[in-house]
């Protein structure tokens, strides 16, 4: 999973966005968008891997014997926590259009812009109704390619309770900030509790759902068997022209209703077709969302 050095330069570009404020937030080295050009000391933190050195407090470190950073005024760090859901479903769509892979390269994105930020980033894989394997935290630049190798090695296989997966990640404890969950929410028991868990531990939220072509308008006709990817159920259908109608329909019904559901709770949504250029949803949909900016 490796970038152009014209998608890395875009990317570094960006910053992701937490626009309320949340309680316990730490400042760091991620430079907010109010700065001015006060750069005067304000506080200190612990070291974390990947900080920069030249920030570190040798003063306090002869004294203590422990490594602490130095923190200036009109800067901030942001926990990230990218949240990709594993399940069999979502390893659907051809190629370049492979919703799996298209998450993933998302995850990449984001993870990206965070660690060239200096964010401290916690990706997060949900399967079989649990944190099935995990990232970070880390933070810097230096992380990039241990990011890539984890996100190539994950398989989507096997069901996912998205609820429980998420329940699972909101019980260790971790610090509050920006969390993104990357799903195609063909789940039966639906994502919603496990999400306002998370949102009940202090997260700001953004939901982005994502769909194959063939998902949103089926090439098919005639007298078929359907079969679920994750249950093996069979279901005998006859599609015509006034089939496909309704289950277009009922496609916008949903994806509108989970827009409903996230506005309600204060969630950013985004609903993506991966036949959109990975790039392009992630610098300009996600920019206009206002997950990035």
């Amino acid at each position: 999973m490796i970038f152009t050095e014209s998608t890395l330069r875009k990317l570094n570009q960006l910053t992701l966005v937490a626009s309320r404020v949340r309680a316990g937030a730490i400042k760091g080295e991620r430079r907010s968008s109010r700065r001015g050009s006060s750069v005067e000391f304000a506080d200190y933190r612990n070291y974390t891997p990947g900080d920069d050195l030249r920030r570190l407090d040798w003063n306090i470190y002869a004294r203590l014997e422990k490594p602490f950073i130095k923190l200036l005024e009109e800067e901030e760090d942001l926990a990230v926590h990218v949240l990709i859901d594993g399940s069999r479903s979502m390893d659907w769509g051809e190629n370049e259009q492979n919703k799996f892979d298209y998450a993933r390269k998302l995850a990449a994105g984001l993870g990206s812009i965070a660690l060239s930020s200096g964010d401290v980033l916690t990706v997060g894989f949900l399967q079989g109704g649990r944190v099935a394997a995990e990232f970070g935290p880390s933070r810097g630049g230096h992380a990039l390619p241990r990011l890539f190798s984890f996100l190539e090695s994950l398989k989507a296989d096997d069901k996912t309770n998205l609820n429980a997966s998420l329940r699972d990640y909101s019980v260790k404890p971790r610090r509050a900030g920006l969390l993104v969950l990357i799903s195609d929410l063909l789940v039966e028991d639906g994502y919603e509790s496990g999400l306002r868990q998370l949102l009940g531990r202090g997260h700001e939220a953004a939901l982005v759902h994502i769909l194959a072509p063939d998902e949103v308008d089926p090439p098919l006709a005639g007298d078929l068997q359907l079969v679920d990817i994750e249950t093996n159920f069979e279901q005998d259908v006859s599609i015509d022209g006034g089939m496909r109608s309704l289950y277009k329909t009922r496609v916008r019904e949903w994806i509108q209703s989970t827009q409903d559901n996230c506005r309600k709770h204060g969630i950013k949504y985004l609903d993506l077709v991966t036949d959109m250029a990975w790039d392009e949803a992630l610098l300009l949909e996600m920019r206009r969302t206002g997950v990035v900016k």
